[in-house]
């Protein structure tokens, strides 16, 4: 079974026990974290969309560890001026586990209501309006002294 979750703004591909870095998350090690925001699933060839999530399905994770990534060195110069600036900074990461991939097994049950639901909106938007009319505007003749 394979998913998509979107993590902080950043979509991942997870299959269960894989290991990935990713920004830092609230939590300690060995904590379980239950992320919801699932957009794709794919079981046995069978894949299921969410617009924009699948109801319902969840993506289990626990923390390893929290830790730093290397270095990343910023360095300004500007020519002739004398002017250099070296800065740096290591970035918070989480290594997480991917426990389990849920999803209930009523999903093609919320995706045909889902359809039924956005035909009977369809039926319902159609409304009758009634036109305003607007009044012409008449413009003023220019009269020119000769």
């Amino acid at each position: 079974m394979i998913a998509v979750v979107n993590i902080e703004g950043k979509q991942f591909k997870v299959e269960k026990d894989a290991q990935f870095l990713l920004d830092k998350l609230q939590g300690k090690k060995g904590d379980k974290v239950v992320l919801d925001n699932v957009t794709l699933i794919e079981n046995n060839g069978k894949v299921i969309i969410g617009s924009p999530n699948i109801k319902g399905a969840s993506v289990t994770v626990s923390i390893l560890e929290q830790t730093r990534d290397k270095k990343v060195v910023v360095f300004k110069k500007k020519r002739r001026k004398g002017y250099r600036i070296k800065n740096g900074h290591k970035q918070m990461l989480t290594r997480v586990k991917i426990d389990s991939i849920s999803t209930k097994s009523t999903t093609n049950k919320i995706q045909k209501s889902e359809t039924k639901e956005t035909t009977a909106k369809k039926t319902t938007a159609k409304k009758t309006t009634a036109k305003k009319t607007t009044a012409k505007k008449t413009t003023a003749k220019k009269t020119t002294a000769n």
